[in-house]
């Protein structure tokens, strides 16, 4: 397997598992990529210049030549060479870019069988960024129809304890409730606190694939309600064959699924299905009135669709979230995932059409609440173009923590932030019941 298909391999590994927080895995050899000046945000037609360090064990070591390219954000390279180490460092003159984006350098290494990649991502007026993708004129009246139909079906909510899963502080169940249609249900786990009171609530929300869920004590031990649900409308408490088998058949790209009818597109049942489990929160009589959203990847652009969409959501967070300006293709620059729209077939006006009534960007307009925001520039999953460009929209009180050298997933301080973050915020939520 060559280098370019083994680090798309990974990427599509992490895109199936959604939010991840483990850094990859330390190797022998280590190549580092990152600005000479110290700076990663420039102004267009600032030159850049990148460092390239080759550490073996953590030490710097290597006179050797390596290949490099430099790209736009998910673009095809511009500009490919060698450089030269000596005593394991060089320098690569990156050059500029005109326009606010993000440039990129991949360095590259084959040591016996062995290939090793290092990587730098530096922005350019980031903060200037904006979507591709406009919000439909009738984007507001579609959702209160698609909201308003799914509610026409009773919620039916069932619960089931879990009582191999519960602790002397939490309670766990196995839960569901009608979505959208005469038997179409949605299911997740369902962690309460198992103290007498009322509690804040976080609907936790999944990155992309098929699985099941364990629920999360840890978290609802700090005093939150927490319902992680799975989107499929499959129960989320099966052997794990079930769902691989599901993830490479039936539900094999789900994600392009009618892509070419806003009407029958996958993620309208995702969505409403979303805003019907916080129907389902709302009937518990331990929940407090107040709510958050939280998620990465898949999860991270629902947790911003749902808190657009849903005027009960208090607060949010956002961990590089996907289907982001998906469009960004169609105007010559990255988009976000799922990447469907990297192919030129796809620019039809019907598909584009479809993503803008679903495409991240489109909610975040409407955001009105609190969030925290956190992503770095190496992600080629969720790419940082489309990412800044949707947090660039949203006109309400936001925190952002920028993690320049991480790819699809996250240091551990983002998530101790992040949940310290949230966890403060629904404490301190004041909306009564």
């Amino acid at each position: 397997m060559n280098l370019h298909r083994c680090y798309i391999s990974i990427i599509l590994l992490l895109a199936v598992f959604g939010m991840s927080y483990a850094q990859p895995a330390e190797r022998l050899y280590k190549l580092s990529v990152y600005p000479q000046s110290g700076t990663w945000n420039y102004r267009p037609g600032q030159n850049v210049k990148f460092d390239v360090r080759l550490t073996r064990c953590d030490v710097p070591e290597g006179d050797v030549e390596l290949a490099y390219d430099i790209t736009e954000d998910m673009m095809s390279p511009h500009k490919t060479g060698k450089v030269k180490l000596k005593n394991g460092v060089g320098t690569i003159d990156a050059g500029t870019m005109k326009q606010p984006g993000f440039l990129r350098c991949r360095v590259y290494m084959k040591n016996g069988n062995q290939n090793y990649e290092g990587m730098g991502t530096v922005g350019f007026s980031p903060e200037e960024l904006r979507p591709i993708t406009q919000q439909p004129a009738d984007f507001k009246a579609f959702w209160e129809k698609a909201i308003s139909d799914a509610r026409k079906w009773d919620l039916e909510p069932t619960m089931t304890l879990m009582p191999d899963r519960c602790t002397s502080k939490v309670k766990v169940y196995h839960v569901s409730w009608i979505n959208n249609d005469w038997g179409s249900r949605m299911y997740g786990i369902l962690t309460v606190p198992a103290a007498e009171g009322t509690y804040p609530a976080i609907l936790k929300l999944p990155g992309a694939g098929v699985r099941g869920y364990n629920g999360d004590i840890s978290h609802t031990e700090k005093g939150v309600i927490i319902l992680e649900i799975g989107v499929h409308g499959i129960p989320v408490n099966l052997p794990s064959e079930v769902y691989s088998g599901l993830y490479n058949g039936a539900l094999k790209r789900y994600h392009s699924f009618n892509m070419e009818d806003r009407d029958r597109y996958y993620y309208k049942r995702i969505l409403t299905g979303c805003v019907r489990g916080i129907d389902f929160i709302e009937q518990l009589p331990e929940f407090n009135g107040c709510l958050a959203t939280f998620g990465g990847s898949q999860g991270g652009g629902l947790s911003i669709i749902i808190a657009g969409l849903d005027p009960r959501v208090k607060g949010l967070v956002s961990y590089y979230p996907a289907m982001s300006d998906m469009a960004g293709y169609s105007a010559g620059r990255a988009g976000g995932w799922p990447h469907t729209l990297k192919d030129k077939k796809y620019h039809t006006p019907q598909i584009l059409n479809t993503l803008s009534y679903f495409d991240v960007s489109s909610f975040a307009r409407e955001i009105k609440v609190p969030g925290f925001y956190t992503f770095g520039y190496n992600d080629m999953v969720c790419p940082p173009t489309s990412t800044m460009s949707v947090y660039n929209v949203i006109d309400a009180p936001k925190e952002l923590m920028i993690t320049e050298t991480t790819a699809h997933y996250a240091y551990g301080e983002q998530g101790s932030a992040a949940w310290t973050w949230v966890i403060d915020f629904l404490k301190n939520c004041n909306s009564a019941r």
